[in-house]
């Protein structure tokens, strides 16, 4: 059984789809696409697949990773093309490598967001960073199934900035207006601490409110470098093993060989 890791994005107007929606439209492009999915046992059985930290409704995200059972050997990089050409545009398949590793959903330990403030001034969202970063604590309340839920915004996030403004893939709402930019980076703890909760946390410690929602955009979500404070691509462990493999191979036939010899 062969295991592939996909990168994919939520672009555009499918940010606004649901993760349920993801999964349905991801299932028919895996048929569409004659994918030998691996299937669970039962009465009821389902495509062997496994989602990693999905974003919310209604937030972008060039960073969402899930990974495939197949049994039968696929390259990765046209197993990627075929899926790509079958998922509507704004939901992409952007990556694709052989699983060498274990453990993708631990290496998804912190997030980095960009929050795009339309009708805020770059200085404005600059003194409420500056106010949240120096508080010890912000607490912010949440609605949840189980009531409201209070708890810290400030202990989870790991950086927070304003930058210069981007019209890239990630700016939905691109316009010449007054634009803050801020960069977030967050760990994943318990409670969740999302894009919006810091957004209350601003509104709590600084009276941050945009006149409009913001454009939250998940830029990329992987292990936290406590030392640089970056957060790393969690795919980089499975290319590496895959690239690291067809020398493994020589050097376990050349031993072979020399004990043949001997």
């Amino acid at each position: 059984m062969q295991r592939v890791r996909l990168r994919y994005t939520k672009r555009g107007r499918l940010r606004f789809t649901s993760h349920r929606d993801f999964q349905r439209a991801f299932e028919r492009a895996l048929r569409r696409a004659a994918v030998p999915m691996a299937y669970s046992a039962g009465f009821t059985p389902h495509p062997k697949v496994s989602y990693a930290n999905a974003a919310p409704t209604g937030t972008g995200s060039e960073a969402e990773y899930l990974e495939i059972a197949l049994t039968e050997a696929r390259d990765p990089e046209r197993l990627r093309e075929l899926l790509d050409e079958s998922m509507p545009s704004g939901l992409d398949i952007t990556e694709a490598v052989e699983a060498r590793t274990s453990g993708l959903a631990d290496r998804l330990t912190a997030s980095v967001w960009e929050l795009r403030l339309d009708g805020v001034e770059p200085a404005e969202a600059e003194r409420a960073v500056a106010a949240f970063m120096t508080a010890e604590t912000v607490e912010v309340s949440r609605k949840t199934k189980n009531g409201v839920r209070t708890f810290d915004a400030r202990s989870a996030v790991a950086g927070l900035e304003t930058v210069p403004g981007t019209h890239g893939p990630q700016a939905d709402r691109p316009s010449d207006q007054a634009c803050a930019i801020l960069r977030l980076v967050v760990r994943h703890v318990t409670p969740a601490v999302r894009p919006d909760d810091v957004l209350s946390g601003l509104r709590a410690v600084a009276d941050l409110a945009p006149p409009v929602a913001a454009a939250v955009t998940r830029l990329a979500q992987g292990l936290f470098d406590e030392e640089t404070g970056t957060v790393t691509d969690p795919l980089a462990p499975d290319r590496e093993a895959v690239a690291a493999a067809p020398a493994d191979r020589t050097g376990v036939a050349e031993t072979a060989a020399a004990k043949a010899s001997a």
